[in-house]
């Protein structure tokens, strides 16, 4: 069906836009009117998808905290409308609306709606909940951009960005874009991340996202590993370097070693996230390569490699006498 989405403040926007939320969260599914209308709708967008005939159909909103992070909420369709693909083009006129102003997109799915926004982009990070008596996940998107580009694209991927299923590898030529499918691979890895570079660079690793998504996978459980192996520990005895911080702290679940240059090494860096996800660069100075989501044999390979590289390796003398 076409659908026109149209944008308004809360001061200005149509009555439908509040009839709507009644009629599907209130009356439908029974949430309680207090936790329905809060303040946030002062601050946010609010968007009304319009069927081709005028009539209204589905809504949603968007804010953002810090102005990084871009917040997806009170997403509702008429019953009429359902399966019309009108909450489809609502989602991707949202991440659209939010490509090149954040850096994150965020959004709390009930549990029977999850799969949908992995559809979209989207994957769960968080334990189920409790909201208004109705089971929720917490769900981000680490790379609102690329997604506008790969729709752009007419690429067909079934949940694009979903660890296990995306099949299909993302090219990548610019840091940018990098380090978003870097992150989006590290921040759905549920127990494993091995790190492979010549140098932990400072703009490439110590990245206050990407401290967060090692720190989480780190503080997961007692079987959570992240191993860091380069060649060059110099920079990090001049520098402080948080990740080596967060490593003394965590000195059972995060490791660094330096490579053996007396052993054979990989010439080029990778990063690989459980038993599936891989980001790959040609070489070690540019931001040039592929990251892959689903490529359960490229990532045996090279975590055979790492083990080898990471058994002959030695540990850093100089940054453990480092003060904390």
């Amino acid at each position: 069906m076409t659908v026109r989405i149209r944008k308004y403040s809360w001061q200005l926007a149509p009555a439908h836009i509040r009839n709507i939320r009644q009629k599907v969260f209130v009356e439908e599914q029974k949430v309680p009117p207090e936790l329905e209308w809060d303040d946030t709708d002062e601050i946010a967008d609010h968007f009304l998808a319009v069927s081709r005939d005028n009539r209204p159909a589905g809504v949603a909103r968007l804010f953002s905290t810090l102005g990084e992070t871009g917040h997806i909420g009170r997403m509702a369709v008429l019953p009429e409308f359902r399966g019309q693909g009108i909450g489809e083009a609502l989602l991707r006129h949202l991440i659209s609306e939010s490509a090149g102003q954040y850096q994150e997109l965020r959004l709390s799915a009930q549990q029977h709606a999850i799969p949908f926004y992995q559809r979209a982009g989207f994957h769960v990070c968080s334990e189920p909940y409790d909201d208004a008596g109705i089971p929720h996940l917490d769900m981000r998107c680490l790379a609102p951009t690329l997604l506008v580009n790969h729709a752009d694209s007419n690429s067909k991927r079934s949940c694009p960005m979903l660890l296990g299923t995306d099949t299909q590898p993302w090219l990548f030529d610019t840091e940018s874009s990098m380090t978003d499918l870097m992150d989006s691979i590290a921040g759905q890895a549920g127990q494993r991340l091995w790190l492979y570079d010549r140098l932990l660079d400072h703009d490439r690793y110590d990245r206050l996202r990407f401290r967060e998504l090692v720190s989480s996978l780190a503080r997961r459980h007692r079987l959570s590993e992240v191993r860091l192996l380069i060649h060059d520990d110099q920079p990090l005895v001049k520098r402080r370097h948080q990740l080596v911080e967060l490593m003394r702290r965590l000195p059972s679940r995060i490791e660094l070693r330096l490579v053996n240059p007396d052993y054979p090494h990989e010439d080029q860096p990778f990063i690989i996230a459980d038993r599936e996800g891989v980001l790959y660069r040609h070489d070690f100075t540019g931001p040039s390569g592929f990251a892959a989501f689903a490529d359960s044999g490229r990532v045996r390979l090279l975590a055979e490699n790492f083990q080898r590289m990471w058994d002959s390796g030695r540990q850093s003398l100089e940054l453990r006498e480092l003060p904390l």
